[in-house]
């Protein structure tokens, strides 16, 4: 079903064509005098104020852009923010720091309100050299044409050209013959673009380096734990990945051999492993979808299907598969407006299904959040909090998926499939962490190597029980349709640490719904001030990956599939 793509849905309070003007904001914040906390304080709130009105009009036009690639006047835009704005942004976001940093009242800022933020901050005047603008402005310019690569890609399917999406899609069918052409199409098209991803990949590594380097770092790797405030260090990654596949891989075979024997399969190809169960696609327009979240959402909680149909009503949810759209899904803030937006380029499938019910657990965490503690600064966005009510949402509707699965055998199998995936948090993007530590600790590695590495790493985790016989190469090249290790460097463990409190807000919402939930949106609600250990108690849960976490809770995911009867 088409949709409008309107720009009714942010605030232009900020005219980023003017970048004289834009610049004169920025010196005129420099230039504000500072001689007491309150005028500190007063200083921090025009400087928020100014920086929000920013976000909100670029924010806006990264969406436009992602919704329609193909746009010459819609990437005029967008590129003009990247080539002409962020510079800007970077080079006085500096200066501003500094001004802060340098100030005799910053230490007398109050700690409970300030003391993540001057953390942050401090970090940022550590990190920062100008030499580095340059580097990350181009680093931009190759994520866009990453985009615009994988927006135009499509995929012939029985005489018709199909967006890539709608042969994902194909992947989830119970027919075999389907699954395996499918994946057959697939690895055509990522052998397509293949050498275009390689330099792409191979630039951005490079221009990381150099990053780092200029920060006075040893690598990449060291340089982004510092610039995202990481409250673990690199040891603990390397621990919970060993964890993992000592207690959550063996597990994960045993699954695959039961979903081998139901597939009735002799061999468990590549093709096999994201097969379904059910019988069919949960939906088949967006209209139908959208009718069935707003349903599973209402009898979780009256407050989240509101939200959804709030958005439905005011243009904040862009889904569904068309040719020139942006990979992936996403859910994005914009401060000024108080809204959030969720946009998603999938065909009808299982995993659409749940990735809409994945974004509409930031959706409701971002509402909450403005309307407790007003928009949410990036100093306070940790992805192991984020990504704890986006999974934390699939699991709490575990149990209402017979809305789009009304047959009993297919409402568990789609139950089986949903604690599958759970499982594949686990570990799948975990292997993707170990993958960029590899890659930015290697810096000069070529790109067979970067594949070679790749299989190497998936035979560990998700493809252990996978007979890839014959498609090394195949398995090897597919990092390129990861739009994380292209746009969102080192944005991966996030989701393996949060799916163990997310687990945990499953086993309490067994025992009483009601407070898991009570629960849930305690801590959706949150200050972002505070520790993330200390986000995830007031969601009843503990921030724990430790070995014991790893195996606790990879026998409940265990138990609680073997329980569907």
């Amino acid at each position: 079903m088409a949709q409008e793509l309107s720009h009714k849905y942010y605030k232009e309070l900020i005219n980023l064509q003017d970048a004289t003007g834009v610049e004169s904001q920025f010196q005129s914040l420099l230039e504000v005098p500072i001689e007491s906390v309150s005028d500190l304080e007063k200083w921090l709130l025009d400087e928020k104020t100014f920086i929000h009105k920013l976000d909100e009009a670029m924010t806006g036009h990264l969406v436009d852009f992602n919704r329609n690639t193909e746009d010459e006047d819609i990437k005029a835009t967008y590129l003009h923010d990247q080539q002409v704005i962020l510079p800007l942004i970077m080079k006085y976001e500096a200066k501003l720091n500094e001004k802060l940093c340098d100030s005799p009242y910053f230490h007398e800022l109050n700690e409970e309100r300030y003391g993540l933020m001057r953390r942050a901050r401090e970090s940022k005047v550590k990190l920062f050299r100008e030499e580095n603008i340059p580097l990350m402005v181009k680093e931009q310019e190759l994520n866009t044409r990453y985009s615009e690569i994988m927006g135009g890609l499509t995929v012939e399917w029985e005489g018709e050209e199909k967006p890539f999406p709608f042969i994902q899609s194909q992947l989830d069918h119970l027919d075999r013959a389907v699954r395996e052409k499918a994946y057959h199409k697939m690895m055509g098209a990522y052998r397509q673009i293949k050498p275009d991803m390689d330099s792409i990949m191979d630039e951005l590594v490079q221009l990381r380096h150099q990053v780092a380097l200029n920060a006075g770092f040893e690598n990449y790797r060291d340089y982004m734990f510092v610039s995202k405030n990481r409250e673990y260090s690199v040891q603990d990654c390397y621990d919970f990945q060993e964890n993992v596949e000592k207690h959550i891989i063996p597990a994960w075979n045993r699954l695959a051999e039961v979903f081998k024997s139901k597939l009735g399969v002799d061999t468990y190809r590549p093709w096999d492993n994201n097969a379904k169960l059910m019988k069919n696609a949960p939906y088949t327009d967006v209209a139908d979808l959208m009718d069935g979240v707003a349903e599973m959402l209402g009898k979780t909680d009256a407050y989240f299907a509101e939200r959804f149909n709030y958005m439905r009503e005011n243009g904040l949810l862009d889904l569904g598969d068309r040719k020139g759209k942006s990979p992936g899904g996403f859910c994005t803030s914009l401060p000024v407006s108080g809204e959030t937006f969720v946009f998603a380029n999938f065909s009808p499938s299982f995993f659409s299904l749940i990735a809409l019910i994945h974004e509409m657990g930031h959706a409701v965490n971002g509402y909450l959040e403005f309307s407790e503690h007003g928009p949410t600064e990036d100093y306070q966005l940790r992805m192991e909090v984020a990504e704890l009510y986006s999974h934390g949402m699939e699991l709490l509707l575990l149990d209402k998926l017979d809305r789009f699965y009304p047959e009993k055998e297919d409402f568990k199998s789609a139950q089986r499939e949903l604690l599958r995936r759970a499982f594949t948090m686990l570990f799948g993007p975990l292997s993707g962490d170990l993958f960029q530590h590899w890659m930015y600790t290697n810096p000069n590695h070529t790109a067979k190597e970067r594949d070679e590495k790749y299989f190497e790493i998936s035979k560990r985790y998700g493809l252990n029980p996978v007979d890839t016989t014959g498609f090394e190469e195949e398995v090897g090249m597919s990092w390129a349709g990861t739009l994380h290790y292209f746009q969102v460097p080192f944005y991966n463990i996030e989701y393996s640490i949060s799916m163990l409190g997310a687990l945990q807000l499953l086993e309490n919402y067994q025992k009483d719904p009601a407070q898991a939930i009570e629960d849930y949106k305690k801590g959706a609600g949150a200050d972002y001030n505070q520790s993330i250990a200390a986000i995830y108690e007031e969601t009843g849960v503990n921030f724990d990956f430790t070995e014991p976490a790893v195996k606790r809770m990879g026998e409940f995911l265990e138990k609680v599939i073997q329980d569907i009867n």
